[in-house]
């Protein structure tokens, strides 16, 4: 027990709703102060790559050890994993892309304003710095997007034995740490090229974050409980992988739907695809890590789903510079068909 907990049951308001409410209110904390830290110190696709999937993905991470120190089936962690992944490339994105379509190139103010400031860029420089930082970003994503097919063959390729054990969660958890390492030393040489240096208040938004990321725990660690002892037609401990995998994608879907509604599609994308990477390889890695986990039999068709629709984003961001609105109804057809496979057989 803990003092959340204890104080939720003195005040009688133990339920699933209370602690599902607790969830995305921990989880909405976090992605508040994200958004500030866009102004300090981190920006753009750094952002999406390195912060946002840690608070996006922790979720999976709690979920990693709650199963580990509950005794649970390691099995649901993949499945977790895999429903997490698929959801946030195919019907996360696939959403915003109908409404608003997902581009890179910045909008430019129309009238003679628009003009008038894009002429003073001119002068100024600003206009090319502005399309260098988009082609730098596009750039990010191409290469993020690559580790998702990177990562997802080498998972299939460890599992196709039916099992992973420790050795081969050794090889997952050192991928992850070598690219987020990768990722890290970036960050920090945009800083330095910027000349930019992380203010006091970048501490305290991570101090905030961290607040946020207690009460995620607190909820996650009574809801999984409360799953494992359900018998109902779909919600019991059968489908928790599946459950708690689409609970985790709600923070994942309303960053995607706020930056996009706000015409960043960079962030958009990259908080996203860079969660994928929390799921595969870090939190199957950790899962095979303390046990032999089993792999569920659309282990390999999820994996060649995730390749096929990481190359259909590159070649989108390669070419079009974003997802056009149309992708978004094949984005949602193959999502459609995931389901179908997962849950259907």
């Amino acid at each position: 027990m803990n003092p959340l907990t204890d104080t939720i049951e003195t005040l009688g308001l133990t339920s699933a709703w209370t602690y599902f409410g607790l969830f995305l209110a921990a989880s909405l904390l976090m992605i508040w102060r994200l958004e500030a830290l866009l102004a300090h110190g981190l920006e753009g696709t750094a952002l999406g790559t390195v912060v946002m999937p840690y608070c996006s993905g922790l979720g999976n991470l709690l979920f990693v050890a709650i199963i580990g120190m509950q005794g649970g089936p390691g099995q649901e962690v993949l499945t977790n994993c895999l429903v997490n992944n698929a959801t946030n490339l195919t019907l996360v994105l696939g959403l915003p892309t109908l409404f608003w379509g997902l581009t890179l190139a910045r909008k430019r103010p129309a009238g003679g304003a628009g003009k008038r400031k894009a002429a003073g860029a001119g002068k100024t420089g600003g206009g090319k710095d502005d399309e260098t930082s988009r082609q730098l970003n596009r750039l990010s994503l191409l290469l993020t997007l690559a580790a998702v097919g990177f990562f997802s063959g080498v998972s299939w390729a460890l599992a196709r034995d039916g099992v992973l054990d420790l050795s081969d969660g050794l090889v997952l958890v050192g991928l992850f740490l070598f690219w987020q390492t990768f990722q890290v030393f970036d960050v920090l040489k945009h800083n330095v090229r910027q000349r930019q240096r992380f203010s006091s208040m970048f501490y305290l938004d991570v101090a905030v974050v961290l607040v946020g990321a207690f009460g995620v725990y607190v909820s996650l660690d009574w809801l999984v409980t409360w799953l494992a002892a359900q018998q109902g037609a779909f919600v019991n401990a059968a489908h928790l992988g599946w459950i708690t995998g689409w609970l985790m994608v709600l923070p994942n879907a309303l960053l995607a739907f706020y930056y996009a509604a706000r015409g960043r599609a960079d962030i958009a994308f990259a908080s996203q695809v860079g969660d994928g990477h929390i799921c595969i390889p870090l939190c199957i890695g950790l899962s095979a890590m303390l046990h032999p986990v089993k792999v569920p039999a659309f282990f390999a068709p999820g994996l060649a789903l995730l390749v096929i629709v990481a190359v259909v984003h590159a070649l989108c961001v390669a070419f079009a510079d974003g997802l056009p609105r149309w992708m978004g109804w094949p984005l949602l057809g193959a999502y459609a068909w995931f389901v179908g496979v997962g849950l259907l057989g």
